[in-house]
């Protein structure tokens, strides 16, 4: 039988694949051809050479990052002091709007700052912010309660720095500037609104009293609160919240740097809007005066007033307070008072509080 298989040809490769290659070639111009006229029909661009690379991304404004060249003071624009404003808000000090207006807002949160972060007293505090203190302002500040896990909610009030701070699980929810009671003897004509202390009846009561302006320290708690102007022997008060029978923390149009109240917490007024919601019934208050802890003091009363003997109404006088949402009445006594009163004032009490017989607390 014979064998079909075909030798081996004595020929070189590219002799015997010469076909094979000229068909590849042919093969490859004609696909090129075609490709070249597809894209010319989508008419796609000529291939270039490029450079991957990646775009500029802008970080987040962080204003910590930025320097202070200039000191503020009041009256002054810039963006500076917008910073300076959006860092005390980051850290709890209301300066009011953030605008970049350095006024009198921001620069009750500054003293605020000053009492709470940098631990100086009332006298030496300024009305102003300087490079070195923006330095402090924008670096790690923490502020940690004197009393820990006291209530979920408790208030520390500083009276040697006239500053307050509402702790939430000791993180600090405010830090807020005050004016307290000033140590003075005084006497004057009050007026007191039915539901104050000392005042059991149903109309408003207009008489002369002496008493003293101090904010005792103690361990106390809120039990009662009021919204809008009430008028008490303590003076105007504005959304009082009150922990030690009629002293309370209020707002106030007036709260400079040092003590002037006649015994309650003065606060900003534009504070006092939303203060009351931070705070509820039963949360403890601790009031310290620099000199021995709250706990040493227990949790005393104030000065009570006594009715001044010598009083005698006239009318040669007059003082107009106006405060929002309200209505105008006139009442007399020494010297014609003009004050504004919201149309209906709620009244929330927490617990039965007592009521100091016949006389009214100080403020």
């Amino acid at each position: 039988m014979a064998d079909d298989i075909s030798p081996p040809s004595d020929q070189p490769w590219f002799m015997r694949w010469r076909h094979a290659v000229l068909a590849a070639v042919v093969l490859a111009a004609v696909a090129g051809i075609s490709i070249a006229h597809r894209s010319r029909d989508a008419g796609d661009p000529a291939p270039v050479t490029t450079t991957t690379s990646i775009p500029d991304v802008t970080p987040t404004d962080d204003i910590t990052s930025y320097t202070l060249t200039r000191t503020l003071k009041n009256g002054m624009k810039g963006d500076d002091v917008k910073r300076v404003q959006q860092r005390l808000k980051d850290l709890k000090f209301d300066p009011g709007r953030i605008d970049g207006l350095y006024g009198g807002d921001t620069i009750m949160a500054v003293w605020a700052f000053q009492a709470v972060a940098m631990n100086l007293p009332y006298e030496t505090k300024s009305d102003f912010v300087t490079p070195v203190m923006w330095d402090l302002m924008r670096s790690d500040v923490t502020i940690a309660p004197h009393r820990p896990e006291s209530t979920p909610t408790h208030v520390e009030v500083y009276l040697r720095e006239q500053a307050m701070v509402v702790f939430k699980d000791d993180v600090p929810a405010l830090v807020t500037h005050i004016s307290s009671g000033d140590g003075k003897d005084w006497c004057e004509e009050v007026v007191i609104d039915p539901g104050e202390e000392g005042n059991k009846g149903k109309d408003r009561v207009v008489r002369g009293e002496c008493g003293k302006s101090v904010t005792p320290s103690g361990v106390y708690y809120f039990y009662m609160r009021k919204y809008g102007l009430r008028e008490s022997a303590l003076g105007t008060l504005w959304n009082p919240v009150y922990f030690n029978y009629g002293v309370a923390v209020h707002g106030a149009m007036n709260v400079p740097k040092y003590p002037a109240s006649h015994g309650c917490i003065r606060i900003p007024m534009f504070v006092s809007e939303y203060y009351p919601a931070l705070v509820q019934y039963g949360d403890r208050v601790f009031v310290f005066d620099g000199v021995k802890e709250p706990e040493d003091y227990g949790s005393p009363p104030p000065y009570f007033n006594r009715v001044d003997p010598n009083w005698k109404p006239t009318t040669t006088t007059s003082s107009t307070t106006t405060l929002p949402g309200a209505t105008t009445t006139t009442v007399g006594g020494a010297g014609k008072v003009t004050t504004t009163v919201p149309s209906a004032t709620t009244t929330v009490p927490i617990v039965p509080t007592t009521v100091a017989s016949t006389t009214t607390t100080s403020g």
